[in-house]
């Protein structure tokens, strides 16, 4: 089963998902893409590194027809992603988990930080509940 993660800049929480899920090896592809994406964010890439995770290779991309073709699961991470995504293939399902852009907390860098773990563990918690019903 090949998943796809998508947000709107692809720069954090899918970014953070790849990640995730490449390293629990329960998927036969992992993916992620943006509807306007920009690079990955430097402190999902630290909290990343926190947990044994290095994303720093992983690059922002564009969501195209053919990651929607490859894809057997699109999960949305943000209501932009999901209100923007074109109508899927038929036989391919579609899951929305709203989670906060932790880019957007503004404050201390260990408060932003602070808010890129969390969402880290967010996403990190629905992959384990949700996994084996993708």
């Amino acid at each position: 089963m090949n998943i796809l993660f998508v947000c709107t800049a692809n720069s954090v929480r899918s970014q953070m998902a790849e990640g995730l899920a490449r390293v629990m090896r329960r998927f036969d592809g992992v993916m992620s893409a943006g509807t306007e994406p920009t690079t990955v964010n430097p402190l999902a890439v630290e909290a990343m590194r926190e947990i044994g995770i290095d994303i720093s290779a992983q690059r922002s991309k564009p969501l195209t027809p053919e990651l929607l073709a490859w894809a057997d699961v699109l999960i949305t991470l943000c209501g932009d992603a999901r209100d923007r995504c074109p109508l899927l293939p038929p036989g391919k399902r579609h899951l929305h988990w709203g989670i906060d852009d932790p880019a957007a907390v503004t404050g201390s860098r260990a408060d932003r930080l602070d808010a890129f773990r969390r969402t880290r563990d967010t996403i990190r918690k629905r992959l384990d509940e949700e996994s084996t019903s993708v």
